[in-house]
């Protein structure tokens, strides 16, 4: 029973830090784009540029 004067305070306290962390991340813009993120996996661009196409200096 005495573990309980314990546990409840970590509990609340790990409660509140994640919902700062969450107001947080909404505030800064993490969830503004959700589907962008799964249609940008499919460009690829790591492609080297085509040598044909450069122009040189």
């Amino acid at each position: 029973m005495t573990g309980l004067i314990y546990l409840i305070p970590a509990a609340l306290f790990l409660g509140l830090i994640g919902l700062a962390a969450f107001l947080w991340s909404l505030k800064s813009g993490q969830f503004d784009d959700l589907d962008g993120a799964g249609s940008r996996i499919l460009f690829d661009d790591d492609r080297p540029p085509n040598p044909k196409t450069e122009t040189k200096p």
